[in-house]
Protein backbone atom coordinates (compact mmCIF):
# COMPACT_ATOMS: atom_id res chain seq x y z
CA UNK A 1 0.00 0.00 0.00
CA UNK A 2 1.14 3.29 -1.16
CA UNK A 3 1.31 5.30 2.26
CA UNK A 4 3.54 8.74 1.49
CA UNK A 5 4.58 10.64 -1.44
CA UNK A 6 6.95 13.67 -1.82
CA UNK A 7 7.54 15.86 -4.50
CA UNK A 8 9.77 18.38 -4.89
CA UNK A 9 10.58 20.59 -8.26
CA UNK A 10 8.40 18.04 -10.35
CA UNK A 11 6.35 19.87 -13.74
CA UNK A 12 5.33 23.02 -11.99
CA UNK A 13 5.27 21.19 -8.59
CA UNK A 14 7.26 22.96 -5.99
CA UNK A 15 6.98 20.52 -3.31
CA UNK A 16 3.97 18.48 -2.12
CA UNK A 17 3.66 15.74 0.44
CA UNK A 18 1.16 13.76 0.94
CA UNK A 19 0.20 10.76 3.04
CA UNK A 20 -2.31 7.90 2.05
CA UNK A 21 -4.75 5.47 3.36
CA UNK A 22 -6.16 2.12 2.34
CA UNK A 23 -9.44 2.31 -0.15
CA UNK A 24 -10.21 4.66 -2.72
CA UNK A 25 -9.21 7.96 -3.09
CA UNK A 26 -9.89 10.24 -5.06
CA UNK A 27 -7.60 12.96 -7.08
CA UNK A 28 -10.05 15.81 -8.69
CA UNK A 29 -9.37 19.95 -9.44
CA UNK A 30 -10.21 21.87 -12.57
CA UNK A 31 -9.06 21.00 -16.06
CA UNK A 32 -6.02 21.84 -16.35
CA UNK A 33 -5.18 22.20 -12.84
CA UNK A 34 -2.98 19.28 -13.28
CA UNK A 35 -4.73 16.22 -11.63
CA UNK A 36 -2.07 13.81 -13.54
CA UNK A 37 1.23 15.19 -12.06
CA UNK A 38 0.66 12.62 -9.36
CA UNK A 39 0.07 9.68 -11.90
CA UNK A 40 3.07 11.05 -13.41
CA UNK A 41 5.38 11.17 -10.36
CA UNK A 42 4.72 7.44 -9.44
CA UNK A 43 4.98 6.92 -13.08
CA UNK A 44 8.63 8.60 -12.25
CA UNK A 45 8.93 6.72 -9.25
CA UNK A 46 8.15 3.24 -10.61
CA UNK A 47 11.18 3.55 -12.88
CA UNK A 48 9.43 5.05 -16.21
CA UNK A 49 11.43 7.19 -18.73
CA UNK A 50 11.89 10.86 -17.95
CA UNK A 51 13.89 13.87 -19.08
CA UNK A 52 15.11 17.33 -18.61
CA UNK A 53 11.70 18.60 -19.35
CA UNK A 54 10.05 16.58 -15.66
CA UNK A 55 12.41 19.64 -13.66
CA UNK A 56 10.63 22.63 -12.69
CA UNK A 57 12.14 25.72 -14.31
CA UNK A 58 15.13 27.04 -12.36
CA UNK A 59 15.86 23.86 -10.48
CA UNK A 60 18.98 21.88 -10.39
CA UNK A 61 16.70 18.29 -10.09
CA UNK A 62 13.32 17.06 -9.64
CA UNK A 63 12.94 14.29 -7.08
CA UNK A 64 10.09 11.79 -6.51
CA UNK A 65 9.95 9.43 -3.12
CA UNK A 66 6.90 6.92 -2.83
CA UNK A 67 6.78 4.57 0.93
CA UNK A 68 4.92 1.48 0.26
CA UNK A 69 4.48 -0.86 3.27
CA UNK A 70 4.57 -4.34 2.16
CA UNK A 71 3.16 -7.69 3.74
CA UNK A 72 4.84 -10.73 3.16
CA UNK A 73 5.05 -12.08 -0.26
CA UNK A 74 7.07 -11.98 -3.74
CA UNK A 75 8.43 -8.21 -2.59
CA UNK A 76 9.55 -9.63 0.64
CA UNK A 77 11.49 -12.34 -1.29
CA UNK A 78 12.65 -10.38 -4.18
CA UNK A 79 14.17 -7.73 -1.50
CA UNK A 80 15.77 -10.69 0.01
CA UNK A 81 17.62 -11.83 -3.33
CA UNK A 82 19.08 -8.17 -3.97
CA UNK A 83 20.03 -8.04 -0.41
CA UNK A 84 18.01 -4.61 0.39
CA UNK A 85 17.06 -4.26 4.34
CA UNK A 86 13.71 -3.22 4.60
CA UNK A 87 11.39 -3.09 8.24
CA UNK A 88 8.24 -4.10 6.00
CA UNK A 89 8.24 -0.69 4.45
CA UNK A 90 10.40 0.17 1.04
CA UNK A 91 10.99 3.75 -0.32
CA UNK A 92 11.30 4.10 -4.23
CA UNK A 93 12.78 7.11 -4.97
CA UNK A 94 13.92 8.67 -8.11
CA UNK A 95 16.17 11.66 -8.72
CA UNK A 96 16.11 13.24 -12.80
CA UNK A 97 18.42 16.36 -13.31
CA UNK A 98 18.25 19.27 -15.55
CA UNK A 99 21.09 17.76 -17.62
CA UNK A 100 18.13 15.01 -17.85
CA UNK A 101 19.72 12.15 -16.10
CA UNK A 102 18.57 9.89 -13.59
CA UNK A 103 19.36 7.94 -10.51
CA UNK A 104 16.91 5.41 -8.88
CA UNK A 105 17.30 4.27 -4.87
CA UNK A 106 15.39 1.59 -3.56
CA UNK A 107 15.32 2.50 1.00
CA UNK A 108 18.57 4.66 0.35
CA UNK A 109 20.45 1.98 -1.72
CA UNK A 110 21.28 2.93 -5.60
CA UNK A 111 19.51 0.57 -7.86
CA UNK A 112 19.07 0.27 -11.75
CA UNK A 113 15.80 1.33 -13.20
CA UNK A 114 15.22 -1.92 -14.38
CA UNK A 115 15.77 -2.98 -10.71
CA UNK A 116 13.24 -0.38 -9.77
CA UNK A 117 10.82 -1.10 -12.47
CA UNK A 118 10.93 -5.31 -11.15
CA UNK A 119 10.06 -3.80 -7.78
CA UNK A 120 7.44 -1.18 -8.28
CA UNK A 121 5.62 -4.27 -10.81
CA UNK A 122 4.98 -5.96 -7.28
CA UNK A 123 3.47 -2.66 -5.30
CA UNK A 124 1.70 -0.83 -7.71
CA UNK A 125 -0.32 -1.03 -11.14
CA UNK A 126 -0.85 1.98 -13.40
CA UNK A 127 -3.64 2.14 -15.30
CA UNK A 128 -4.13 5.09 -18.13
CA UNK A 129 -5.20 4.87 -21.44
CA UNK A 130 -2.08 4.35 -22.86
CA UNK A 131 -0.83 1.58 -20.14
CA UNK A 132 -4.48 -0.18 -20.71
CA UNK A 133 -2.37 -1.35 -24.02
CA UNK A 134 -0.64 -4.12 -21.53
CA UNK A 135 -4.28 -6.42 -21.58
CA UNK A 136 -4.01 -6.22 -25.36
CA UNK A 137 -0.83 -8.80 -25.20
CA UNK A 138 -1.55 -12.65 -25.14
CA UNK A 139 0.55 -13.14 -22.28
CA UNK A 140 -0.76 -10.58 -19.82
CA UNK A 141 -4.41 -12.14 -20.59
CA UNK A 142 -2.93 -15.94 -19.79
CA UNK A 143 -1.39 -14.52 -16.87
CA UNK A 144 -4.89 -12.54 -15.49
CA UNK A 145 -6.50 -15.73 -16.32
CA UNK A 146 -4.01 -17.98 -14.06
CA UNK A 147 -4.31 -15.25 -11.34
CA UNK A 148 -8.21 -15.76 -11.17
CA UNK A 149 -8.12 -19.39 -11.66
CA UNK A 150 -5.46 -19.63 -8.82
CA UNK A 151 -3.73 -21.90 -10.86
CA UNK A 152 0.06 -21.42 -9.70
CA UNK A 153 0.43 -24.89 -8.60
CA UNK A 154 -0.58 -26.34 -12.05
CA UNK A 155 1.58 -24.01 -14.11
CA UNK A 156 4.26 -24.94 -12.10
CA UNK A 157 4.17 -28.69 -12.47
CA UNK A 158 3.73 -27.89 -16.10
CA UNK A 159 7.23 -25.74 -16.16
CA UNK A 160 8.78 -28.26 -14.47
CA UNK A 161 7.53 -30.87 -16.78
CA UNK A 162 8.41 -28.54 -19.77
CA UNK A 163 12.41 -28.01 -18.31
CA UNK A 164 12.57 -32.39 -18.14
CA UNK A 165 11.09 -32.82 -21.35
CA UNK A 166 13.22 -30.12 -22.90
CA UNK A 167 16.69 -31.26 -21.61
CA UNK A 168 15.69 -34.45 -23.03
CA UNK A 169 14.46 -33.31 -26.45
CA UNK A 170 17.69 -31.24 -26.89
CA UNK A 171 19.92 -34.83 -26.37
CA UNK A 172 17.39 -37.06 -28.23
CA UNK A 173 17.90 -34.50 -31.23
CA UNK A 174 21.49 -33.91 -31.27
CA UNK A 175 21.78 -37.98 -30.77
CA UNK A 176 19.93 -38.67 -33.55
CA UNK A 177 21.26 -36.13 -35.97
CA UNK A 178 24.43 -37.58 -35.29
CA UNK A 179 23.26 -41.01 -35.63
CA UNK A 180 21.66 -40.44 -39.26
CA UNK A 181 25.03 -39.37 -40.55
CA UNK A 182 26.86 -42.36 -38.52
CA UNK A 183 27.88 -44.10 -41.15
CA UNK A 184 29.82 -42.01 -43.02
CA UNK A 185 31.14 -40.09 -39.81
CA UNK A 186 32.70 -44.03 -38.33
CA UNK A 187 34.42 -44.85 -41.79
CA UNK A 188 36.24 -40.99 -41.18
CA UNK A 189 37.10 -41.97 -37.62
CA UNK A 190 38.52 -45.15 -38.39
CA UNK A 191 40.95 -43.13 -40.87
CA UNK A 192 41.79 -41.49 -38.77
CA UNK A 193 42.35 -43.30 -35.74
CA UNK A 194 44.51 -45.49 -37.81
CA UNK A 195 47.10 -42.35 -38.79
CA UNK A 196 46.92 -41.21 -35.10
CA UNK A 197 47.70 -44.52 -33.74
CA UNK A 198 50.60 -45.28 -36.23
CA UNK A 199 52.64 -41.39 -35.39
CA UNK A 200 51.31 -40.51 -32.09
CA UNK A 201 52.74 -42.30 -28.87
CA UNK A 202 52.98 -39.80 -25.17
CA UNK A 203 53.30 -36.41 -24.96
CA UNK A 204 56.38 -37.15 -23.17
CA UNK A 205 57.88 -39.35 -26.21
CA UNK A 206 56.99 -36.53 -28.89
CA UNK A 207 58.90 -33.84 -26.48
CA UNK A 208 62.01 -36.15 -25.97
CA UNK A 209 61.41 -36.85 -30.38
CA UNK A 210 61.33 -32.83 -31.19
CA UNK A 211 64.23 -32.22 -28.54
CA UNK A 212 66.09 -34.93 -30.19
CA UNK A 213 66.04 -33.37 -33.61
CA UNK A 214 66.81 -29.96 -32.54
CA UNK A 215 69.84 -31.37 -31.18
CA UNK A 216 70.43 -33.13 -34.09
CA UNK A 217 70.02 -30.16 -36.39
CA UNK A 218 72.58 -28.10 -34.62
CA UNK A 219 74.91 -30.77 -34.10
CA UNK A 220 77.84 -29.08 -36.28
CA UNK A 221 77.87 -26.11 -34.20
CA UNK A 222 77.49 -28.15 -31.16
CA UNK A 223 80.55 -30.40 -32.03
CA UNK A 224 82.95 -27.26 -33.37
CA UNK A 225 81.98 -26.18 -29.82
CA UNK A 226 82.72 -29.60 -27.59
CA UNK A 227 86.16 -30.03 -29.45
CA UNK A 228 87.65 -26.66 -29.07
CA UNK A 229 86.59 -27.33 -24.79
CA UNK A 230 87.91 -30.52 -25.38
CA UNK A 231 91.41 -29.03 -26.97
CA UNK A 232 91.59 -27.07 -24.45
CA UNK A 233 90.98 -29.03 -22.09
CA UNK A 234 93.35 -31.99 -22.73
CA UNK A 235 94.80 -31.91 -26.00
CA UNK A 236 97.27 -34.67 -26.75
CA UNK A 237 99.66 -32.01 -27.75
CA UNK A 238 100.57 -28.57 -27.22
CA UNK A 239 99.41 -26.59 -23.85
CA UNK A 240 95.84 -27.56 -22.37
CA UNK A 241 94.44 -26.97 -19.39
CA UNK A 242 95.12 -31.02 -17.47
CA UNK A 243 98.53 -30.18 -18.28
CA UNK A 244 99.07 -26.49 -16.77
CA UNK A 245 97.30 -28.01 -13.69
CA UNK A 246 99.83 -30.90 -13.43
CA UNK A 247 102.59 -28.38 -13.74
CA UNK A 248 101.06 -25.87 -10.91
CA UNK A 249 100.55 -28.99 -8.67
CA UNK A 250 104.33 -30.26 -9.26
CA UNK A 251 105.12 -26.63 -7.96
CA UNK A 252 103.26 -26.42 -4.96
CA UNK A 253 103.99 -29.99 -3.64
CA UNK A 254 107.83 -29.12 -3.72
CA UNK A 255 107.28 -25.47 -1.55
CA UNK A 256 105.05 -27.47 0.65
CA UNK A 257 107.25 -29.50 2.50
CA UNK A 258 108.30 -26.26 3.98
CA UNK A 259 104.88 -24.28 3.70
CA UNK A 260 101.90 -26.27 5.25
CA UNK A 261 99.85 -23.74 4.42
CA UNK A 262 100.04 -23.87 0.89
CA UNK A 263 98.55 -27.76 1.42
CA UNK A 264 95.34 -26.88 1.19
CA UNK A 265 96.27 -24.93 -2.38
CA UNK A 266 98.00 -28.46 -3.61
CA UNK A 267 94.88 -30.37 -2.72
CA UNK A 268 92.69 -28.27 -4.78
CA UNK A 269 95.23 -28.58 -7.61
CA UNK A 270 94.99 -31.91 -7.64
CA UNK A 271 90.94 -31.98 -7.27
CA UNK A 272 91.29 -29.35 -10.66
CA UNK A 273 93.50 -32.00 -12.33
CA UNK A 274 90.43 -34.77 -12.04
CA UNK A 275 87.92 -32.95 -12.89
CA UNK A 276 89.55 -31.84 -16.39
CA UNK A 277 90.01 -35.16 -17.13
CA UNK A 278 86.63 -36.19 -16.21
CA UNK A 279 85.47 -32.88 -18.01
CA UNK A 280 87.59 -34.31 -20.83
CA UNK A 281 85.94 -37.59 -20.80
CA UNK A 282 81.84 -36.44 -20.91
CA UNK A 283 83.42 -33.94 -24.02
CA UNK A 284 84.83 -36.91 -25.99
CA UNK A 285 81.82 -39.11 -25.06
CA UNK A 286 79.37 -36.24 -26.11
CA UNK A 287 80.87 -36.02 -29.67
CA UNK A 288 80.83 -39.79 -30.03
CA UNK A 289 77.29 -39.72 -29.21
CA UNK A 290 76.50 -36.76 -32.44
CA UNK A 291 77.76 -38.88 -34.32
CA UNK A 292 74.66 -40.65 -35.28
CA UNK A 293 73.54 -43.23 -37.48
CA UNK A 294 72.07 -41.88 -41.13
CA UNK A 295 69.43 -44.41 -41.22
CA UNK A 296 68.03 -42.92 -37.33
CA UNK A 297 68.09 -39.41 -38.32
CA UNK A 298 66.25 -40.36 -41.26
CA UNK A 299 63.95 -41.86 -39.13
CA UNK A 300 63.47 -39.34 -36.88
CA UNK A 301 63.15 -36.52 -39.37
CA UNK A 302 60.53 -38.89 -41.19
CA UNK A 303 58.32 -38.91 -38.00
CA UNK A 304 58.51 -35.64 -36.97
CA UNK A 305 57.70 -34.90 -40.25
CA UNK A 306 54.68 -37.20 -39.89
CA UNK A 307 53.43 -35.58 -36.62
CA UNK A 308 53.98 -31.97 -37.76
CA UNK A 309 51.92 -32.98 -40.18
CA UNK A 310 48.84 -34.40 -38.35
CA UNK A 311 49.07 -31.47 -36.06
CA UNK A 312 48.17 -29.11 -39.06
CA UNK A 313 45.62 -31.20 -40.08
CA UNK A 314 43.88 -30.82 -36.59
CA UNK A 315 44.60 -27.16 -36.01
CA UNK A 316 46.72 -28.28 -32.49
CA UNK A 317 50.64 -28.42 -31.88
CA UNK A 318 52.48 -31.48 -32.19
CA UNK A 319 52.57 -32.12 -28.34
CA UNK A 320 48.38 -31.74 -28.33
CA UNK A 321 48.03 -34.94 -30.62
CA UNK A 322 47.63 -37.20 -27.90
CA UNK A 323 44.61 -35.21 -26.44
CA UNK A 324 42.99 -35.24 -29.97
CA UNK A 325 43.73 -39.13 -30.23
CA UNK A 326 41.68 -39.47 -26.88
CA UNK A 327 38.97 -36.90 -28.28
CA UNK A 328 38.91 -39.13 -31.62
CA UNK A 329 38.58 -42.75 -30.03
CA UNK A 330 35.91 -41.30 -27.27
CA UNK A 331 33.75 -39.85 -29.95
CA UNK A 332 34.38 -43.87 -31.95
CA UNK A 333 33.04 -45.24 -29.06
CA UNK A 334 30.36 -43.25 -28.38
CA UNK A 335 28.88 -43.52 -32.13
CA UNK A 336 29.25 -47.25 -31.81
CA UNK A 337 27.15 -47.31 -28.97
CA UNK A 338 24.51 -44.65 -30.28
CA UNK A 339 21.73 -47.41 -31.16
CA UNK A 340 21.32 -48.34 -27.44
CA UNK A 341 21.71 -45.12 -26.47
CA UNK A 342 19.30 -43.49 -29.04
CA UNK A 343 16.87 -46.27 -27.89
CA UNK A 344 17.06 -45.75 -24.15
CA UNK A 345 16.77 -41.63 -24.52
CA UNK A 346 13.64 -42.24 -26.94
CA UNK A 347 11.87 -44.17 -24.01
CA UNK A 348 12.87 -41.37 -22.01
CA UNK A 349 11.59 -38.90 -24.45
CA UNK A 350 8.28 -40.50 -24.71
CA UNK A 351 7.85 -40.70 -20.48
CA UNK A 352 8.60 -37.01 -20.09
CA UNK A 353 5.96 -36.31 -23.27
CA UNK A 354 3.39 -38.32 -21.65
CA UNK A 355 3.70 -36.22 -18.38
CA UNK A 356 4.02 -33.16 -20.03
CA UNK A 357 0.69 -33.56 -21.64
CA UNK A 358 -0.93 -34.79 -18.43
CA UNK A 359 0.17 -31.56 -16.69
CA UNK A 360 -0.38 -29.58 -19.02
CA UNK A 361 -4.37 -31.33 -20.26
CA UNK A 362 -4.87 -30.70 -16.07
CA UNK A 363 -4.09 -26.85 -16.68
CA UNK A 364 -5.73 -26.69 -19.77
CA UNK A 365 -9.00 -27.99 -18.43
CA UNK A 366 -8.60 -25.60 -15.20
CA UNK A 367 -8.36 -23.02 -17.82
CA UNK A 368 -11.63 -23.98 -19.67
CA UNK A 369 -13.77 -23.66 -16.22
CA UNK A 370 -12.15 -20.46 -14.72
CA UNK A 371 -12.32 -18.84 -18.25
CA UNK A 372 -16.73 -19.58 -18.18
CA UNK A 373 -16.70 -18.31 -14.97
CA UNK A 374 -14.20 -14.98 -15.71
CA UNK A 375 -16.39 -14.26 -19.06
CA UNK A 376 -19.60 -14.14 -17.13
CA UNK A 377 -18.58 -12.51 -14.43
CA UNK A 378 -17.00 -9.21 -16.27
CA UNK A 379 -19.44 -9.37 -18.81
CA UNK A 380 -22.21 -8.43 -16.08
CA UNK A 381 -19.77 -5.93 -14.56
CA UNK A 382 -19.89 -3.96 -18.38
CA UNK A 383 -23.35 -3.92 -18.52
CA UNK A 384 -23.16 -2.40 -15.38
CA UNK A 385 -20.79 0.46 -16.35
CA UNK A 386 -22.89 1.51 -19.31
CA UNK A 387 -21.83 -1.14 -21.77
CA UNK A 388 -25.31 -2.47 -22.52
CA UNK A 389 -25.43 -5.38 -24.66
CA UNK A 390 -21.76 -6.12 -24.24
CA UNK A 391 -20.32 -9.00 -24.08
CA UNK A 392 -17.41 -10.76 -22.95
CA UNK A 393 -15.55 -13.63 -23.57
CA UNK A 394 -11.95 -15.80 -22.43
CA UNK A 395 -11.27 -17.76 -25.42
CA UNK A 396 -8.81 -21.11 -24.37
CA UNK A 397 -7.33 -22.72 -27.74
CA UNK A 398 -5.48 -25.44 -26.93
CA UNK A 399 -2.42 -26.92 -29.39
CA UNK A 400 -0.94 -30.11 -27.98
CA UNK A 401 1.93 -30.19 -30.28
CA UNK A 402 3.09 -26.68 -29.30
CA UNK A 403 4.53 -27.80 -25.92
CA UNK A 404 5.75 -24.56 -23.68
CA UNK A 405 7.04 -24.06 -19.65
CA UNK A 406 2.90 -22.16 -19.45
CA UNK A 407 1.81 -24.94 -21.25
CA UNK A 408 -0.16 -25.59 -24.79
CA UNK A 409 -2.91 -23.16 -24.23
CA UNK A 410 -3.72 -19.54 -26.12
CA UNK A 411 -5.63 -17.13 -24.34
CA UNK A 412 -7.13 -14.51 -25.53
CA UNK A 413 -9.72 -12.00 -24.45
CA UNK A 414 -12.97 -11.65 -26.79
CA UNK A 415 -15.57 -8.33 -26.23
CA UNK A 416 -18.35 -6.98 -28.23
CA UNK A 417 -18.81 -3.54 -26.63
CA UNK A 418 -23.04 -3.18 -28.27
CA UNK A 419 -25.47 -5.10 -29.13
CA UNK A 420 -25.39 -7.75 -32.31
CA UNK A 421 -21.84 -7.22 -32.72
CA UNK A 422 -19.93 -10.18 -33.30
CA UNK A 423 -17.17 -11.29 -30.71
CA UNK A 424 -13.87 -10.01 -32.05
CA UNK A 425 -10.52 -9.39 -30.20
CA UNK A 426 -10.00 -6.50 -27.80
CA UNK A 427 -7.62 -5.32 -28.86
CA UNK A 428 -9.60 -4.34 -32.49
CA UNK A 429 -12.94 -2.99 -31.17
CA UNK A 430 -12.02 -1.17 -27.68
CA UNK A 431 -11.94 2.37 -27.99
CA UNK A 432 -9.77 4.32 -25.02
CA UNK A 433 -12.95 4.73 -23.03
CA UNK A 434 -14.59 1.76 -23.59
CA UNK A 435 -10.86 -0.08 -22.78
CA UNK A 436 -10.89 1.93 -19.72
CA UNK A 437 -14.04 0.49 -18.56
CA UNK A 438 -13.72 -2.88 -19.85
CA UNK A 439 -10.19 -2.78 -17.79
CA UNK A 440 -11.39 -1.51 -14.85
CA UNK A 441 -14.53 -4.39 -14.91
CA UNK A 442 -11.35 -6.95 -15.69
CA UNK A 443 -9.60 -5.77 -12.02
CA UNK A 444 -12.62 -5.55 -10.36
CA UNK A 445 -13.27 -8.98 -11.35
CA UNK A 446 -9.53 -10.23 -10.25
CA UNK A 447 -9.14 -8.22 -7.34
CA UNK A 448 -10.35 -11.39 -4.83
CA UNK A 449 -7.76 -13.36 -6.38
CA UNK A 450 -4.92 -10.48 -6.91
CA UNK A 451 -2.58 -9.86 -4.22
CA UNK A 452 -2.67 -6.73 -1.84
CA UNK A 453 -1.39 -3.59 -3.95
CA UNK A 454 -1.93 -0.10 -4.83
CA UNK A 455 -3.56 0.31 -8.40
CA UNK A 456 -3.62 3.54 -9.96
CA UNK A 457 -6.54 4.70 -12.67
CA UNK A 458 -5.77 7.84 -14.55
CA UNK A 459 -9.12 9.12 -16.28
CA UNK A 460 -10.99 6.19 -16.04
CA UNK A 461 -14.41 7.20 -16.02
CA UNK A 462 -13.76 9.08 -19.75
CA UNK A 463 -16.92 9.06 -21.83
CA UNK A 464 -19.60 8.54 -18.86
CA UNK A 465 -21.58 10.05 -17.07
CA UNK A 466 -25.01 9.99 -14.93
CA UNK A 467 -25.98 6.89 -13.26
CA UNK A 468 -22.91 4.84 -15.30
CA UNK A 469 -20.54 7.39 -13.61
CA UNK A 470 -22.22 6.33 -10.05
CA UNK A 471 -21.70 2.94 -11.23
CA UNK A 472 -18.27 3.44 -12.35
CA UNK A 473 -17.74 5.15 -8.86
CA UNK A 474 -19.36 2.05 -7.01
CA UNK A 475 -16.72 -0.24 -8.80
CA UNK A 476 -13.95 1.58 -8.05
CA UNK A 477 -15.22 1.61 -4.34
CA UNK A 478 -15.47 -2.11 -4.65
CA UNK A 479 -12.06 -2.76 -5.86
CA UNK A 480 -10.92 -0.80 -3.08
CA UNK A 481 -11.93 -3.03 -0.33
CA UNK A 482 -9.16 -5.62 -2.06
CA UNK A 483 -6.43 -3.24 -2.79
CA UNK A 484 -5.16 0.17 -2.64
CA UNK A 485 -6.86 2.34 -5.92
CA UNK A 486 -6.24 5.58 -6.33
CA UNK A 487 -8.43 7.72 -9.38
CA UNK A 488 -8.11 10.64 -11.09
CA UNK A 489 -11.24 11.58 -12.04
CA UNK A 490 -13.64 14.23 -13.11
CA UNK A 491 -17.33 13.34 -12.58
CA UNK A 492 -18.51 13.98 -8.85
CA UNK A 493 -20.40 10.63 -8.80
CA UNK A 494 -17.06 8.60 -8.73
CA UNK A 495 -15.14 11.27 -6.44
CA UNK A 496 -18.13 10.77 -3.91
CA UNK A 497 -17.72 7.12 -3.78
CA UNK A 498 -14.59 7.68 -2.40
CA UNK A 499 -12.71 7.27 0.91
CA UNK A 500 -10.90 10.15 0.87
CA UNK A 501 -10.40 13.12 -1.63
CA UNK A 502 -7.28 15.33 -2.66
CA UNK A 503 -7.74 18.47 -4.76
CA UNK A 504 -5.35 19.71 -7.04
CA UNK A 505 -5.00 23.33 -7.51
CA UNK A 506 -3.34 25.69 -10.10
CA UNK A 507 -1.74 28.69 -8.25
CA UNK A 508 -0.35 31.59 -9.94
CA UNK A 509 1.02 35.41 -8.10
CA UNK A 510 1.34 36.89 -12.28
CA UNK A 511 4.61 35.91 -12.57
CA UNK A 512 5.27 32.33 -11.71
CA UNK A 513 2.67 29.38 -12.23
CA UNK A 514 2.29 26.18 -9.33
CA UNK A 515 0.27 23.19 -8.59
CA UNK A 516 -0.55 22.31 -4.81
CA UNK A 517 -2.10 19.57 -3.87
CA UNK A 518 -4.36 19.23 -0.35
CA UNK A 519 -6.32 16.74 1.49
CA UNK A 520 -10.13 17.83 2.05
CA UNK A 521 -11.84 17.45 5.08
CA UNK A 522 -15.47 16.82 5.06
CA UNK A 523 -16.61 20.49 4.74
CA UNK A 524 -14.27 20.74 2.10
CA UNK A 525 -15.28 17.52 0.10
CA UNK A 526 -18.74 19.08 -0.31
CA UNK A 527 -17.58 22.13 -1.37
CA UNK A 528 -15.07 20.24 -3.82
CA UNK A 529 -18.33 18.14 -5.28
CA UNK A 530 -20.53 21.16 -5.35
CA UNK A 531 -17.76 22.96 -7.32
CA UNK A 532 -17.72 19.54 -9.99
CA UNK A 533 -21.85 19.78 -10.35
CA UNK A 534 -22.17 23.13 -10.40
CA UNK A 535 -21.08 26.05 -12.96
CA UNK A 536 -18.74 29.15 -12.14
CA UNK A 537 -20.65 30.08 -8.82
CA UNK A 538 -21.41 27.65 -6.14
CA UNK A 539 -25.08 27.29 -5.08
CA UNK A 540 -26.47 26.21 -1.41
CA UNK A 541 -28.09 23.78 -3.86
CA UNK A 542 -24.99 22.21 -5.10
CA UNK A 543 -23.89 21.79 -1.53
CA UNK A 544 -26.92 20.28 -0.47
CA UNK A 545 -26.49 18.09 -3.65
CA UNK A 546 -22.92 17.57 -2.57
CA UNK A 547 -23.96 16.29 0.69
CA UNK A 548 -27.06 14.06 -0.19
CA UNK A 549 -24.16 12.37 -2.70
CA UNK A 550 -21.77 12.00 -0.45
CA UNK A 551 -24.40 10.42 2.89
CA UNK A 552 -23.95 7.09 1.74
CA UNK A 553 -20.33 6.75 1.19
CA UNK A 554 -19.90 8.70 4.43
CA UNK A 555 -22.08 5.92 6.27
CA UNK A 556 -20.80 2.85 5.08
CA UNK A 557 -17.06 4.42 5.40
CA UNK A 558 -15.21 2.10 8.17
CA UNK A 559 -13.06 5.25 10.46
CA UNK A 560 -10.13 6.00 9.00
CA UNK A 561 -7.50 8.43 10.40
CA UNK A 562 -7.74 11.67 8.71
CA UNK A 563 -5.41 11.80 5.49
CA UNK A 564 -2.89 14.39 5.97
CA UNK A 565 -1.41 16.62 2.61
CA UNK A 566 1.63 18.98 3.59
CA UNK A 567 2.23 21.96 1.44
CA UNK A 568 5.53 23.73 0.84
CA UNK A 569 5.32 26.88 -2.00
Amino acid sequence: MLTHLQLRDLAIVDRVELEFRPGLSALTGETGAGKSIIVDALLLAAGGRSGSEVVRHGAERAEVSASFSIPPGPAIQWLAEQSIDHQGEVILRRVVGADGRSRAYLNGQVVSLQALRDFADFVIEIHGQQEFQHLIKRSAQRDLLDAHGATDALRATVAVAHTAYRRCRERFDTLKSTAEQRESRLGYLEFQLAELKTEVGAAADIEQLFAERKRFANRGRLAEAARAALELTDASEGANAHDLLAKAAAAIRSAADTEEHLNAAATLLQEAQVSAREAAAALSHYLDALDVDPAHLEELERRAANLEALARKHRVTPAELPQVLQQTEQEYANLTSADTTLAGLEQELRRLTERYNEAAAALSAARQRVARELGEQITRLMQGLGMLGGRFEVQVQSDPQTRAAHGVDEVEFLVSANPGQPLRALAKVASGGELSRISLAIQVAAAQHAPALCMVFDEVDTGVGGAVAEIVGRQLRELGRHAQVLCVTHLPQVAAQAHSQFRVAKLSDGKITRTAVSALNEAERVEEIARMLGGVSITDTAREHAREMLAPSAASRAPAPKPRARRST
